[in-house]
């Protein structure tokens, strides 16, 4: 029985080493993953990093800090096709994988000691593994409970594994600051300090009683299992070995504000493509469109609309989201950004799409697999929308792919 059976496995600067896998000419160079013009950074490398670059800082913001900084747009189904294949090398070494987000897990590896060795050893194999068939990186926290194998892989970075024994955990955590606790944001750190909480040994030589009192009964309880490490040690693995996203979902910030509609909808086009694509990679449908729309002032609203059936077709989604856009009546209103979001996610395999008479043996979701198929051959600009080419002029369904289409 190992005394630091859980692994908490981060891909390091994930979206970036991705994005670097094709160009390594650019390794050493400050390279940020996001949408250009006033979007925000999703991702940033070690070398971005230097110059205090961070995710969700605007483009503006990082080109201040670092005028030569190289920005690459994300690639979502390359992402999630990566994701699927390193939480499939997890399974491979136990089935307790609890998966938090595309980047990042946890595994529980008691049971194969056994067969491959004392839980280091397991990490190291899984940063060799997921370097030599992915090209990236990972670092590996290895402890017993959740929140310090999470704290322990944050001081691994980048590519490292941290090991931290129970006999060692006081030593570990109570020197960092509270804001190093898993499931300490921002916010909290500035409540705790603010309170005279600065390290978390401040946290664990106070009584639970008096914490409780300051920050309320279940906060207070919890920050106290934080500090001394004592939170849960069991995982919640997932039933499916790749279990989808409940929504999926993509924005856009335009370069200028902007009250036309031809120009709107034609972006709302691009994104349902993108969406579309994603869910398609992923093997999922979804029912509920949801429109969100930002206007000049920072406002931002959101509009959804359920369809009968679940869907993962491009131009049902763009339909949909440009329909829930007319009925907001707007004229003179000007946008800053568009999103559109796909929610409640079911595999593809589990929905059986209505058959409507005297409909075409060929239609949309051939268009759309076509599309997939040529894009992962030859790249994501090979085939798209015909009013994207032309960049102008109206749009509606018999421009989304040229040729003969319902």
């Amino acid at each position: 029985m190992t005394d630091t059976p859980l692994l908490h496995v981060d891909m390091d600067a994930f979206y970036a080493s991705v994005a670097l896998r094709e160009r390594p000419d650019l390794v050493d160079e400050p390279v940020v993953v996001g949408g250009s013009g006033r979007g925000v950074v999703l991702a940033a490398n070690y070398v971005a990093r230097r110059y205090g670059i961070r995710s969700a800082l605007p483009m503006a913001r990082v080109r201040r800090l670092c005028p030569h900084v190289v920005v690459l747009p994300p690639d979502y189904d390359t992402f999630t096709t990566v994701s699927a294949s390193v939480m499939e090398t997890f399974r491979e070494v136990t089935p307790l994988v609890e998966a938090m987000s595309l980047d990042e897990a946890f595994l529980d590896v008691r049971g194969s000691v056994r067969r491959l060795g004392p839980p280091e050893q397991i990490a190291e194999q899984l940063r060799s593994r997921i370097h030599d068939e992915q090209g990236i990186t990972c670092s590996v926290g290895v402890a017993w409970s959740v929140s310090v194998a999470k704290v322990a892989s944050r001081r691994a970075k980048p590519d490292g594994v941290v090991v931290v024994r129970p006999a060692e955990v006081t030593t570990f955590l109570h020197p960092l600051d509270v804001g190093e606790l898993y499931g300490v944001g921002e916010k909290t750190r500035t409540l705790l300090h603010r309170a005279s909480y600065v390290t978390v040994g401040d946290l664990a030589h106070t009584p639970v009683p008096t914490l409780q009192r300051a920050f309320g009964r279940h906060l207070g309880a919890h920050l106290h299992q934080l500090a001394w490490g004592t939170d849960r040690t069991e995982l919640v693995p997932q039933a499916g070995p790749h279990e989808p996203e409940r929504s999926m979902g993509a924005d856009e910030t335009f370069a200028r504000d902007t009250a036309d509609r031809e120009a709107i909808v034609r972006e709302l086009l691009r994104l349902s493509a993108r969406v579309g694509g994603r869910m398609r990679a992923a093997g999922v449908v979804g029912r509920t469109v949801t429109l969100k729309v930002r206007f000049s002032d920072f406002t931002t609203i959101t509009r959804s609309h359920t369809l009968p059936e679940a869907t993962d077709v491009t131009v049902e989604v763009h339909r949909a989201v440009t329909r829930l856009y007319d009925a907001l009546g707007l004229r003179r209103e000007r946008l800053r950004l568009v999103g559109v979001r796909v929610e409640g996610l079911v595999p593809r395999t589990a929905v059986q799409r209505q058959l409507v008479l005297g409909e075409p043996e060929h239609g949309w979701e051939e268009a759309d697999r076509a599309v997939d198929r040529a894009t992962r051959r030859f790249g994501s600009a090979a085939v798209r929308p015909a009013s994207l080419v032309r960049g102008r002029g109206r749009t509606n369904e018999s421009e989304i792919f040229p040729g003969r289409l319902p």
